[in-house]
This record gives C-alpha cells, sequence and structure tokens, in this order.
C-alpha cells in the first residue's frame, strides 16, 4: 500500500508546486537582453549622493591603514576561529548553537563545507523540498541577506555552488522566492587550485531542457551561443543566459531567469579588475526587487559572494540616498550577522572600496567604464593610492592606471 506519510509529502509538494509557479508569475514577463545595459541617468539628488560618497570613500582609499584597521576590528569583532584563507569564522560552539538545521544527520551531506553553515534565524526555508523528512526541515545551505529596510533596495539570497543531490533544492528555492536574477562567482572547477571543483552544473541546457526531480529548466538564449554583438561580455568573461524554470506538472508559464556568470574571479582573491564585476551591477540593479532576492553564490557562498553583496547593496543604498551605506564596514557587520564569513579577506575588503568608487566615478563622470578602470594585481594585502593616479603599493603590490590614452605604472 506504501508509506501513507510519503504520499501526502508527494501531494503537499504538487500542491507547494502549483502555488509556488503561481507566485513566480510576475518575473515570467520580463525581458532580458545581451545588449550593453543602458547607462544610469542621475538625478540632481542622486549626483549629489554619489559625490559626497566618491569624495569620502576616495578619501578611504588614500588611507590604506585605516581600511585595514577597519577589517581588522571586523574579524576581532567575529572573535573566532581563524583559517588558512585568513578568514574568520565563528567557533564549533557558537555554530553547533546557531546552526543547529544545518547540522542535523539528515542535512550534513547537504553542504559543501563542513564549517560554512547557515544560522537558523536566517536560513532559507523550502516549503516544497524533495527531502519530505520532517527532520529535514525544508534544509537548503543558503541565507536571506539584507542590509536595508527599504523596497527599493535589492534583498540577496547567499548560497553555496550547488551539488548534484541539491540540485532540484535549488531551483526550488528560485522558483518560491520567484529570484529573477542568479549571480554565479565561481567556475566549476578551478583552474587556480589544481582543477579542484566548485560547484555542480547545475544551469547548462543549451542541448535541451534538463530535468531536476519535479523540476525543469531551458535555456532560450545564452551569450555563448548568440549572433548578438557581445564581444563586451566575453572580454569581461562574462556568460549571460535566459533561463526557463518551471515545475513539470505546472499549467503556469515558465519562469524566467537571468543567469550571469563570472569566470575570472579566483577563490580567496579578487579579479584584476573592477569592470566585470560593474557591468554585473548595471544589468541588475535596476530589475525591481519587489520581484524577489537576487541569488548569489560562489563555491562556499561567503568570500566572492560577500563582496559582490557589499558592492551592490552600497551603490544601491547610496543612489537612494541612504548615506549610512558610506560605512561599509557596518554593512558587513551586517552581513556576517546573517551568514558565516561575508567577504572573507582583506583583499577582497579593498576590492569593495576600489568598485564603489570606480562606479561611482563612472556614474557622475559618464566616461566608459572600460576606460576609467584599475587594472590590479594583488600580491599582499596592503594598498596605498594617490589622487593624480595610483602609486608603489609599499614592497608588496603593484597598482596599473589605464586612462583614457595613458598607461602609467609608478
Amino acid at each position: 500500500m506504501g508509506n501513507p506519510t510519503s504520499r501526502r509529502s508527494r501531494a503537499d509538494r504538487r500542491s507547494a508546486s502549483a502555488s509556488s509557479s503561481a507566485a513566480a508569475k510576475p518575473s515570467a514577463a520580463l525581458n532580458f537582453s545581451l545588449d550593453s545595459p543602458p547607462r544610469l541617468a542621475l538625478t540632481p539628488d542622486q549626483l549629489k549622493h554619489c559625490s559626497e560618497a566618491l569624495g569620502l570613500f576616495k578619501e578611504k582609499l588614500q588611507s590604506p591603514n585605516q581600511i585595514n584597521q577597519e577589517f581588522g576590528f571586523l574579524q576581532v569583532s567575529f572573535a573566532s576561529d581563524v583559517y588558512q584563507d585568513g578568514s574568520n569564522r565563528i567557533t564549533s560552539s557558537e555554530m553547533k548553537r546557531n546552526c543547529t538545521v544545518a547540522l542535523d544527520p539528515v542535512n550534513l551531506s547537504k553542504n559543501r563545507y563542513p564549517d560554512v553553515l547557515p544560522f537558523d534565524k536566517t536560513r532559507v526555508v523550502l516549503n516544497s523540498c524533495k527531502d519530505y523528512r520532517p527532520s529535514a526541515r525544508g534544509y537548503i545551505n543558503a541565507s536571506v541577506i539584507t542590509a536595508a529596510s527599504s523596497e527599493n533596495i535589492s534583498r540577496f539570497i547567499a548560497t553555496q555552488g550547488p551539488l548534484p543531490h541539491t540540485y532540484e533544492d535549488f531551483w526550488e528555492m528560485v522558483i518560491q522566492h520567484q529570484c529573477p536574477v542568479v549571480v554565479m562567482l565561481t567556475r566549476l572547477v578551478d583552474n587556480y587550485k589544481a582543477q579542484m571543483v566548485k560547484c555542480g552544473d547545475y544551469f547548462q541546457a543549451e542541448d535541451g531542457p534538463r530535468e531536476f526531480g519535479n523540476i525543469t529548466i531551458n535555456t532560450k538564449r545564452s551569450s555563448n551561443n548568440t549572433s548578438l554583438e557581445v564581444n563586451h561580455l566575453e572580454a569581461n568573461h562574462l556568460v549571460l543566459r535566459h533561463l526557463e524554470v518551471n515545475h513539470k506538472e505546472s499549467e503556469e508559464p515558465p519562469m524566467s531567469v537571468l543567469h550571469i556568470q563570472y569566470l575570472e574571479w579566483p577563490d580567496h582573491g579578487v579579479p584584476k579588475d573592477t569592470i566585470a564585476v560593474r557591468e554585473i551591477f548595471k544589468r541588475i540593479h535596476q530589475v525591481p526587487p519587489i520581484i524577489g532576492p537576487i541569488v548569489v553564490h560562489c563555491s562556499a557562498g561567503i568570500g566572492r559572494t560577500g563582496t559582490y553583496c557589499a558592492i551592490h547593496n552600497t551603490i544601491q543604498r547610496i543612489l537612494a540616498g541612504d548615506l549610512s551605506a558610506l560605512d561599509l564596514a557596518k554593512t558587513i557587520t551586517m552581513f556576517r550577522s546573517q551568514r558565516i564569513g561575508m567577504v572573507q579577506t582583506l583583499e577582497q575588503y579593498h576590492f569593495c572600496y576600489l568598485a564603489i568608487v570606480d562606479e561611482l566615478e563612472d556614474l557622475i563622470s559618464g566616461i566608459n567604464g572600460e576606460s576609467s578602470s584599475r587594472v590590479v594585481m594583488f600580491i599582499d594585502k596592503v594598498f596605498i593610492r594617490n589622487t593624480s593616479a595610483v602609486v608603489l603599493t609599499s614592497i608588496f603590490g603593484i597598482w596599473f592606471y589605464h586612462g583614457n590614452r595613458t598607461s602609467v605604472m609608478l
């Protein structure tokens, strides 16, 4: 006769699937273009806010020791275990108190890394989960990230790179929360570290629809196989995909999802410049937050993920006139209270400042982002900069400045 609990659970899942698909309808009408994103026209108030913020952030960049101290305080304030990568996370005893669902034996295999777990209070809870055991409690290794109460500011879901047995849960989360965009900041295999697998292939469907349990995905359009002029995407190592996602049994239209993959961001490191990260921001910051949160992931879902979220959130809040965003350390403190280890390294913390300054300058000046970008080689963790161009960093790192017609190495 079968297990009545299993039959009820499957029936519940079908019901939840139908309601989730119905709720996802608003994003089905979104139209994502592979063309370059349009430039944002600033209002007088936005120009004022951006100018004020730019002055403050540039001043910070001229005082690298102050930035270093900020990050050092962040590490101390989360008095925890220090890892080989230099990041600071919570102690094992704190983890046992605050991550009880993630540490339940039925959920342990769903975590890519045993020391990167979502807090109980901020974890994403799946209403419809393929693991119908009561003790699973709708678990997925993902956290809700916010740093502003305004409905005009993007919310995020920070998550790990999906594992093969969590692909269905990942897409269930996207449908349930009506997530219009997924930002992927890692390769499937990290070429920088002896071919280490960093993420499962949960998204590629160029050769036809793929099914993950009760969910099907299909690629409608991709910058990998389009006749459009997308050389700027290739140059910036970005791959854009317009995916359609739906429950197999749903009669509702599929949900449209923009999937953006950035291929050149090394684990625990930073990109060589800010161009691609800022293009991602330009593409998605005007997606109405009311639709749903933006999913951001790398491998663990804390370092690169936290860095992008901090950049996006800070610029967006500045544009909205929320000048509390000028306190980057406070923003990251809030992020870390919602997910372990957000922004892992000093390099990543400095990169936040760089990307914010570059984007504010671009917004204010109207100069093409590429011509005004600062290309960086990070060799150590001390950074010095002056107002005229860029200078040699102590004895450890080198800055390169690319102006409109000049290329200067000091």
